[in-house]
């Protein structure tokens, strides 16, 4: 059913007509030389991919997929930034609060030398601090609203929506999903994933969403490794220390609760001199 959905969903959107963007403005070409970083190829062609979907008629919808710090949070600030150019309003939703967090500081610490109004609405915020938000994105006061499925409220009420930018949509449930088709009848949307998905599953979807993948590395960014391996006490241990020898972290995924307590004093027999710590979704918040 869902899936049923989602076509027609799409096949409604490639029917309409939507906003088209002008070409890059002068404070486009400064806002994105002040990027602190070397882009990569991928990179350049994801955003001009980005653009030229935001310059054409027809609604966006593209996927940005590529790991962690490969650069897609860029991506999406640019097309956010374009958006804002001609008045509209963009809304930014990430699955956690401390990402919203992270994200609203990456957009304030870019857009500080210019005229665009970033707000955060997650349950970091006062009530008094999310009134004022949903009143000045009503009024179109507000031009990029960050935020946790907070922003799915029914109380939250854009102006002029343009751009819906997704990070992780995997991770939202269907409810969410709902809301964020609501959200979604004649906007353009970029959606950011990690996930990597399948080539085979991409050309099954084809027609239904545009790929962009970033799959080189920034300069001086260290590929990922992934082993799979029977599970053995000494190997755990031998990994653990030699992260702890650069002075790095480790995270040690589990997935019960129930016996959370007793796994972690197992690691830390392991590894004496590493202090080794727990949490998981039960605990306390101030835990």
């Amino acid at each position: 059913e869902i899936a049923r959905d989602l076509v027609k969903l799409y096949a409604a959107r490639q029917k309409q007509e939507g906003y088209v963007y002008g070409e890059d403005t002068v404070w486009q070409k400064e806002f994105e030389e002040m990027f602190p970083f070397e882009e990569t190829e991928d990179q350049i062609h994801a955003i001009e991919a980005v653009k030229r979907d935001m310059q054409s008629k027809k609604i966006m919808d593209r996927l940005i997929c590529g790991d962690v710090g490969f650069g897609k949070t860029e991506v999406a600030i640019r097309a956010a930034f374009k958006a804002v150019q001609e008045d509209k309003q963009v809304v930014y939703l990430v699955p956690t609060t401390i990402l919203a967090q992270q994200h609203y500081n990456t957009f304030l610490q870019r857009m500080k030398d210019f005229p665009v109004r970033v707000d955060l609405m997650c349950r970091f915020r006062t009530p008094a601090q999310q009134k004022k938000t949903v009143e000045d994105t009503k009024r179109g006061l507000v031009d990029i609203v960050i935020g946790t499925h907070r922003v799915l409220g029914n109380d939250l009420k854009f102006k002029d929506l343009g751009l819906l930018i997704i990070d992780e949509e995997q991770r939202f449930g269907v409810q969410h999903k709902e809301k964020i088709k609501q959200l979604k009848e004649n906007v353009d949307v970029l959606t950011l994933t990690a996930t990597p998905i399948p080539r085979t599953l991409h050309m099954s979807l084809i027609g239904i969403r545009d790929m962009s993948v970033l799959e080189e590395a920034p300069n001086d960014r260290m590929p990922i490794q992934t082993y799979v391996m029977e599970y053995n006490d000494e190997m755990v241990r031998e990994a653990i220390e030699r992260e702890c020898a650069r002075q790095g972290q480790v995270y040690y995924v589990y997935n019960r609760v129930e016996d959370i307590a007793e796994v972690t004093a197992h690691i830390q027999k392991l590894v004496p001199e590493v202090s080794v710590e727990f949490a998981h979704g039960q605990m306390k918040e101030h835990q």
